[in-house]
């Protein structure tokens, strides 16, 4: 069970992909150590600054699994005004 994470403008810079899988059922936090663990620091940094949306929706609870097949969004704070 699998599911997409989506990388979004510096987030897909220090990723170095636009996107990839991952397996499906642990919560956000537990999915962001792994991510920290393939990516390295450049990715952590974002990470912590990072606003997540899971199929679209905002995530507030980041201790709830992750269903398989969800798409999971990771946005960078944007610069602009």
């Amino acid at each position: 069970m699998q599911l997409t994470v989506r990388y979004f403008a510096g987030a897909r810079a220090a990723a170095g992909r636009a996107e990839e899988n991952a397996p499906a059922g642990r919560s956000l936090d537990e999915l962001l150590d792994e991510l920290t663990e393939r990516h390295g620091d450049r990715l952590a940094v974002v990470l912590k600054a990072a606003s997540f949306l899971v199929d679209g929706l905002a995530c507030h609870d980041r201790q709830a699994p992750l269903p398989a097949g969800a798409t999971v969004d990771v946005l960078p704070p944007f610069a602009g005004g």
